[in-house]
C-alpha cells in the first residue's frame, strides 16, 4: 500500500468533504437471494460463510474505489483486497481473521479453512495490513432484519453484517447491511457493489 495525493484521485472532493466529518459512515441495507449459495454449500460441502466471503471479494475486486481507504489523515491505495471473518475460538471468545482474496474459489476455500482453523486454535487474530480489508460479521444463529456497525474513528474499512438466511418455499434470502466511509466511495458505488454481489452469487 502507499499514500496517494487525494487531489490526484477521483475521491478528491469526497476527501475534502468527509474526511473530517464527525460521522462519515453510510449504511445501506439489501436483501439478497442466496438460494444458489445454499445449494452449493450443501452439494459441495463448502461453508456458506466462506462462499459469502468469496462473492464479497469477487464483487469488490472489480470496483476501483475498494482499493482506496482513508487511514488516519491520509488516503491509502492498495494493490490487493482481503475479506475479514469473525471466528469462534477454543476459549469461547471470538477472534478476527483476514482472508486474502483470490479469484480461484478452491484456493480461497483452502486459505479460509486453514486460516480460520489457525485463528480458532491459537486465539490470535490474523491481520493482513498490506491489503484493503472488507470486514464481515455473520450472526448466523439469529434471525435479524439488519444491523448498523459502530464507527470507532480508528477503522474506516467497509463492513458487512448478516444473520440467518430465511426460507420462503424454494427461495433463500439474506438481509445484509453494508457500511462504508463516504471518503472511500459514494452511495452509487456501494449500490453497484451490492448489485455485483448478487450477480456473483447467481453465477457462482
Amino acid at each position: 500500500m502507499k499514500a496517494v495525493n487525494p487531489q490526484e484521485t477521483s475521491r478528491a472532493y469526497a476527501f475534502e468533504m468527509w474526511m473530517k466529518a464527525p460521522m462519515p459512515m453510510v449504511t445501506i441495507f439489501k436483501t439478497l437471494n442466496v438460494s444458489r449459495l445454499v445449494k452449493i454449500s450443501h452439494k459441495k460441502g463448502m461453508k456458506f460463510n466462506m462462499l459469502m466471503c468469496y462473492c464479497i471479494g469477487k464483487a469488490a475486486s472489480g470496483i476501483k474505489e475498494f482499493y482506496l481507504l482513508p487511514v488516519d489523515d491520509k488516503l491509502m491505495q492498495y494493490d490487493t483486497i482481503a475479506v475479514n471473518t469473525i471466528v469462534a475460538n477454543r476459549e469461547g471468545e471470538v477472534s478476527s481473521c483476514d482472508i486474502p482474496f483470490v479469484n480461484d474459489l478452491s484456493l480461497f476455500n483452502q486459505h479460509y479453512q486453514q486460516l480460520t482453523k489457525q485463528v480458532a486454535e491459537s486465539c490470535t487474530n490474523h491481520d493482513i495490513t498490506e491489503s484493503m480489508v472488507i470486514g464481515t460479521s455473520a450472526l448466523v444463529r439469529y434471525d435479524i432484519d439488519g444491523a448498523v456497525g459502530m464507527y470507532s474513528g480508528i477503522f474506516n474499512n467497509p463492513f458487512l453484517i448478516w444473520g440467518k438466511y430465511k426460507r420462503n418455499w424454494f427461495k433463500k434470502t439474506l438481509s445484509i447491511s453494508f457500511q462504508f466511509h463516504h471518503t472511500q466511495m459514494d452511495g452509487a458505488h456501494a449500490a453497484l457493489f451490492l448489485d455485483r454481489l448478487q450477480k456473483e452469487i447467481n453465477i457462482l
